[in-house]
């Protein structure tokens, strides 16, 4: 691994309920440098709560003994330190264009806001970038983009735009959070390649989260496993198949395969000794 840009120890983030704390995170740390690092797990693992906590976009009670980006200490950063980061440094991609696009601004002028907040462009220059923009994330026709409202773009599209938007500022970091969840094979494709051409050219540092372990394993360089708000297992992409972890080998053993013929997936069967206490004992 590259030197870390960013530096996570003893991440937790817990919830208030009407039933008792949730522990969304318990005690998580890992290191992200110039690399495409994969972060993968079951609906509710951690892996959405993770990416928001280093952004303090979480409505939950974060702590960690640390929480570092190129130097800064992001646990007491001040606010107006924050606002600078986010979107400027560390870019986060939503799960859904849908709910993240304001729906009454055209996706061009969204995208051009992005850029007129962390720099000092007018709106012409504003609006020349977020045309190159447009071409690098591979829409067509961007002039004719630039003026279409969220409703009148594809999914696919939306989520292309979505990408430029967090791209404009220049991130040296990118939170990518089921960046291709709702697009079809072709178009996850081309997300995919989209995001590794800016980690490749432009030397930034890739979140990905995603429940696809295939998808992952295929795209990241490093992979972190998550359990219950846990880290059970951290993997180069190319030692998958010497995973150690029974939560691991489940995950991989219930994959399909057209190679082998299976009448029934396999059923991942949990334990309850996977989860540790906060003191390390099971």
């Amino acid at each position: 691994m590259t030197t870390p840009l960013l530096s996570v120890e003893n991440l937790s983030v817990s919830f208030d309920t009407p039933k008792g704390v949730v522990e969304a995170v318990r005690g998580i740390s890992f290191e992200v440098g110039q690399e495409r690092l994969g972060i993968v797990g079951e609906s509710g693992s951690g892996k959405s709560q993770t990416g928001r906590a280093i952004l303090g976009l979480t409505p939950g009670r974060v702590s960690a003994d640390r929480i570092e980006f190129d130097g800064i200490d992001l646990r007491n950063a001040p606010a107006r330190t924050m606002r600078n980061i986010r979107g400027r440094r560390i870019s986060m991609i939503m799960q859904d264009p849908r709910y993240s696009l304001n729906p009454v601004m055209t996706v061009g002028w969204q995208i051009a806001e992005a850029y007129r907040v962390h720099t000092n462009a007018n709106r012409r220059e504003a609006k020349q970038r977020a045309l190159e923009m447009l071409v690098t994330v591979r829409i067509r026709e961007p002039e004719k983009v630039y003026g279409l409202y969220p409703h009148q773009v594809s999914g696919g599209m939306g989520q292309r735009v979505m990408i430029a938007m967090m791209l404009i500022p220049g991130p040296d970091l990118i939170i990518a959070d089921e960046p291709t969840s709702a697009l079809d094979v072709t178009v996850q494709l081309q997300v995919l390649a989209i995001l590794d051409d800016m980690v490749r050219d432009r030397g930034m540092g890739l979140i990905f989260i995603s429940h696809d372990l295939h998808l992952v394993s295929s795209f990241c360089d490093r992979i972190l496993v998550m359990y219950g708000g846990q880290i059970m297992e951290v993997l180069d992409t190319g030692a998958m198949h010497r995973a150690e972890h029974p939560y691991t080998k489940g995950l991989l053993n219930c994959l399909p395969d057209l190679a082998r013929r299976q009448e029934t997936l396999p059923v991942l069967e949990r334990d309850a000794d996977w989860l540790l206490s906060r003191d390390g004992a099971p």
